[in-house]
């Protein structure tokens, strides 16, 4: 029995070791793909991220829209850049999930579709991103893509100036539509949500 266990321990170890000789170090690849970036290398960037991206890296996926969304390095394409934006933000970048958002609520390189506009956005908002949360406010405020609601659309607007940006102009706005109570409701709301890690907002 004994000689089974070590065995199958020997062949475990085979295995585990073949398979980090055979994939390249995806920290590395992605750190020369960074580097060439940075100093405007765009094409060996790419050549670094696509295998990356192609093996599920997702910050590579994310560095691959940005370039075929901005047209760095290769042709731009809407089309890819929200293939590879969603790619990433289904592992969770909320940078990815907000660009995804955009080119929803814009209509570029997928069909305008505010309700998932607001379904990207709302992800990105719930990691803390405060531009998707400022985007998110605007849309319940207008109801694009979710129903029309002052007091969600204040509460992200909170959120979003606790975090950074500067919503005055949405919550002033807002505010002349609504009560007091409703107001005070939207600013307990806010308290909650970030107090619970952005959590069932």
């Amino acid at each position: 029995m004994r000689w089974m266990m070590r065995w199958m321990l020997r062949w475990m170890m085979r295995v585990a070791l073949s398979l980090l000789v055979s994939f390249p170090s995806w920290s590395a690849d992605f750190g020369k793909g960074l580097a060439a970036a940075e100093r405007g290398d765009y094409v060996t960037a790419l050549r670094e991220w696509r295998p990356l991206a192609e093996q599920g890296h997702a910050k590579a996926q994310f560095n691959l829209g940005v370039m075929y969304g901005d047209g760095e390095g290769i042709q731009q394409d809407y089309g890819q850049a929200a293939l590879w934006y969603r790619r990433a933000a289904e592992q969770g970048i909320a940078q990815a999930q907000y660009n995804l958002g955009v080119m929803y609520k814009k209509g570029m390189g997928v069909a305008q579709d505010y309700s998932q506009a607001a379904k990207w956005y709302r992800r990105a908002a719930e990691q803390g991103d405060a531009d998707a949360q400022i985007k998110l406010g605007l849309m319940y405020g207008l109801g694009d893509g979710v129903v029309e609601d002052y007091v969600t659309a204040h509460m992200w607007g909170n959120i979003a100036r606790a975090n950074g940006y500067d919503s005055g102009k949405l919550l002033d706005a807002l505010e002349q539509l609504m009560s007091k109570g409703q107001i005070a409701r939207a600013q307990q709301r806010a308290s909650d949500c970030m107090a619970n890690q952005y959590k069932n907002c």
